[in-house]
């Protein structure tokens, strides 16, 4: 008979309620929990700010500005759901700001790599005999008969192009669902055929698959090179950014529409689910922040010259020509 009485319970189908309606119900728990979730977003903001700091006075600039930008994701996610638990009518503003900050992160991180290896036309003398696997995730990571693509400036081009225009029709979506929100036409529970939401989303996703495509390529070609730097627990830090900011958010979400997550007036369905992915992401991202402040703020020597793939190679034609001269020795003797 609860769950009854909560289902048809007219504030479950209301919006959030205001931030002072927040404020007035906070009992004793309530406010300590409110105070450990901001207290955290804010040391998030601040050891961001030190970490910024030191890359900016330690780090050359074409490096520094892709280090910041792919640190301050996690603070950024961080203090964007802080304020949407504060003020939940103001969530979606909140999450596509996040979305947006890190749609530019990662374009970012395709940079950073490559500017860990000393800029494109370092990057280009160092590989540019090699080939890039093109069988990877998220796209095609079950083709593995894809034939390699050979390093070139266009090929460098075309996959910065590829993560780029995610920046920037993200932020183009972002502005065109405010505006359909705005007029009464954009509304994340109208799954409907004639509503904005089903056909702006999954066009996103799209997009969104085609950015982190070729981040994956350049990652699997670099992650030896670049493994002195730390490049692996880098990528894994950012994975799971990505995880937890889209795939949990998109998890919860779908539970609170389809009900699972019940109704808690003056919450309903959904913003209930908002809120408790709210929580969840600001102590996440706290977590996250600490780690990549270990990972990134450090000495940052420049990369060695010698390319792993020319020892490599070194090494074989040396191989090689002892097998050919102990050959010779037998048929000499």
């Amino acid at each position: 008979m609860d769950g009854l009485g909560n289902a048809t319970d007219p504030s479950c189908l209301q919006q959030p309620p205001v931030a002072i309606d927040i404020i007035k119900d906070l009992d004793i728990f309530g406010i300590i929990l409110y105070s450990v979730l901001t207290l955290m977003a804010l040391l998030s903001v601040l050891i961001y700010m030190e970490e910024a700091v030191y890359i900016y006075k330690k780090v050359p600039s074409p490096k520094k500005s892709a280090i910041m930008w792919v640190n301050g994701a996690a603070p950024v996610i961080g203090v964007t759901s802080c304020v949407g638990m504060w003020i939940p009518r103001s969530s979606m503003f909140t999450d596509f700001t996040a979305a947006s900050y890190f749609a530019i992160v990662i374009y970012m991180f395709l940079v950073m790599m490559i500017e860990e290896c000393g800029g494109d036309e370092a990057f280009l003398k160092r590989c540019g005999r090699d080939r890039l696997r093109i069988s990877t995730g998220p796209c095609c990571c079950c083709c593995p008969c894809l034939p390699y693509a050979g390093i070139s400036r266009r090929t460098l081009f075309l996959l910065k192009a590829g993560s780029f225009q995610f920046a920037l029709l993200k932020t183009v979506f972002t502005i065109l669902s405010i505006v359909l929100w705005a007029n009464g036409n954009f509304d994340l529970a109208d799954l409907s055929i004639t509503g904005a939401a089903i056909w702006i989303n999954p066009f996103v996703g799209i997009l969104t698959i085609i950015a982190l495509w070729p981040v994956s390529i350049i990652f699997k070609h670099v992650q030896g090179l670049l493994r002195s730097l730390k490049i692996i627990p880098k990528f894994a830090m950012y994975q799971m950014v990505l995880i937890l900011s889209q795939l949990q958010s998109a998890i919860i979400n779908i539970l609170a529409m389809g009900g699972t997550i019940a109704c808690a007036p003056p919450f309903s369905s959904q913003a209930r689910g908002t809120f408790m992915n709210q929580q969840l992401l600001i102590m996440e991202m706290f977590i996250i922040t600490l780690v990549t402040r270990m990972l990134y703020r450090r000495a940052y020597d420049p990369l060695d010259k010698t390319d792993e793939h020319e020892e490599d190679n070194k090494d074989n034609a040396k191989t090689l020509l002892q097998a050919g001269c102990g050959e010779d020795g037998v048929q000499s003797v």
